[in-house]
């Protein structure tokens, strides 16, 4: 192959970047990092906090499931593209569910 083909930003072929190599240490981090969340969550569900006590738990939850997708799926190493896609995706979750949530509140006005 020529030198006159040569992609030095690689823009042709992204998929042909350079890969991020993840060391141990960082793995431990991020396993550490959700056996304190889990831990918070057993401790947050034994407190009364009322109407909070969703909210906690989900916002625990969530928090969980970026540290997992972010480190564990590789996401955080990957182009704008991929994390574009994995955004897009949340997005479509939160539409849903704020759909689902809002038809679930309606059908029942007055009676709770």
């Amino acid at each position: 192959m020529s030198d006159a083909y040569h992609d030095p930003s690689n823009v042709t072929n992204p998929e042909h970047a350079d890969h991020h190599i993840v060391t141990p240490l960082q793995y431990c981090m991020v396993f550490g990092a959700l056996l304190i969340g889990t831990l918070v969550t057993v401790l947050a569900a034994d407190i009364d906090l009322g109407v909070l006590n969703p909210v906690i738990a989900l916002g625990i939850a969530c928090t969980k499931a970026v540290i997992v997708i972010l480190f564990f799926m590789h996401v955080k190493y990957q182009s704008k593209l991929i994390k574009m896609t994995v955004g897009a995706g949340f997005f479509t979750f939160i539409v849903l569910i704020t759909m689902t949530l809002s038809d679930y509140m309606s059908r029942a006005w007055g009676l709770w």
